[in-house]
């Protein structure tokens, strides 16, 4: 059985809830958008590639200090059992093209419930209260229904923060409609637009992205990751944009793994985009005497070290 100060790391670290569960089950707090009687605007395919490239040129990284909402569900003796966690502060950096840190504070002590570093191909995890290091690739195909840890890819928040241009993919304009509230809180549809984002795999072309905008304010509300099978890998949504210094960034953007049932909140409480970060911010050494995991070896094994190291 997990410890609760372990539970709360694995729910922060996407490891939460990796049951096989059907989609009924999974505990989604979808942020809800409110009706606007302001005028649509109107844009074209190209005019929306260009703000998705601009952006992502634009935004070359970010340093932040985000209080932290996190809900998974476990199933347990055929019983499903939702849990929250909420307003856990955290430390999150971010560059480009793939470099991700994020910090974690147990809730009242503020003791460090767990530091994380990854590049984008591989990451270590130090977990204070488990004297646990943990070392693995990020790589997003290789899920195991019966693990928790070896689920667990910091890509994940890194691929929802920073959404990448466009470039060379394919993209196509949709015109459709999503689903908002009125002054009642009944449901309205309201007309918006979406770029499906197509890319060429091993297997053909397959959907990779849909990006969807609110003609009210032209900016991107929601974005679905696609594997090649064609189901939702990650369901990010986008609120509350504000302006940081120029640059228009969300302040609340939340992150759904309907695979692994959770969902993990992030609400800024401060954001500089495009702070210098040095490599060094990105070094995480495996403490003396810390228990080492080997998430991608067979059996993931565990043993000593009397040593700190680097990678």
């Amino acid at each position: 059985m997990y410890r609760p100060h372990l539970r709360l790391f694995l729910l922060l670290l996407l490891s939460a809830a990796s049951f096989p569960l059907s989609g009924c089950l999974f505990r989604t707090r979808t942020l809800d958008r409110q009706y606007s009687n302001r005028p649509l605007k109107s844009a074209t395919q190209q005019e929306l590639i260009d703000y998705v490239n601009t952006q992502a040129a634009k935004v070359q990284s970010i340093q932040a200090t985000v209080d932290i909402d996190a809900s998974s569900v476990d199933l347990k003796n055929g019983l499903a059992t939702a849990t929250d966690y909420k307003e856990i502060r955290g430390y999150v950096l971010a560059r480009k093209p793939s470099m991700l840190r994020m910090k974690g504070l147990m809730p009242l002590v503020r003791n460090t419930a767990f530091d994380m570093v990854s590049d984008g191909q591989d990451f270590k995890l130090w977990i204070p209260p488990q004297n646990k290091f943990v070392v693995g690739s990020d790589n997003a195909d290789n899920y195991q229904p019966d693990k928790r840890l070896e689920n667990m890819r910091p890509q994940y928040i890194y691929d929802a923060l920073l959404l990448p241009e466009i470039g060379r993919d394919d993209a196509v304009l949709e015109n459709g409609y999503e689903t908002v509230l009125d002054s009642k809180r009944h449901r309205v549809e309201e007309p918006n637009y979406s770029l499906l984002v197509i890319r060429k795999g091993p297997q053909g072309a397959y959907l990779s992205r849909k990006i969807d905008f609110s003609r009210i304010d032209l900016l991107p509300y929601r974005q679905r990751i696609y594997d090649q099978q064609g189901n939702v890998a990650t369901d990010a949504h986008y609120q509350d944009y504000k302006d940081y210094a120029g640059t228009v960034f969300p302040s609340t953007i939340q992150i759904e793994r309907p695979r692994e049932n959770y969902d993990i909140t992030l609400g800024m409480v401060k954001l500089e985009i495009n702070k210098t970060l040095t490599d060094d911010q990105f070094l995480l050494e495996q403490p003396v005497g810390a228990v080492v995991v080997h998430l991608d070896q067979a059996g993931s094994g565990t043993g000593k070290t009397s040593g700190t190291k680097r990678k």
